[in-house]
């Protein structure tokens, strides 16, 4: 999985994607960095992360048979 920070117009934009398969791309998720509480990204948006991957990784599975 690789994370992308994005600062735009003051504002922090991060998107999440994966490159895990061979010939796809997933987009998980993007949002706007809100925290209050330093870099770190809310633990909501990683439990929703993993969530959309195991999604993604069924969804490919599906795909290639």
């Amino acid at each position: 999985m690789l994370e992308i920070v994005a600062p735009f117009d003051g504002d922090t934009f991060r998107t999440i994607y994966t490159v895990r398969f061979h010939d796809a791309i997933y987009v998980l998720h993007a949002f706007q960095k809100k925290s209050t509480k330093g870099i770190a990204t809310p633990q909501r948006e990683i439990d929703l992360i993993k969530q959309r991957l195991a999604v993604a990784e069924l969804d490919y599975r599906e795909r290639q048979n």
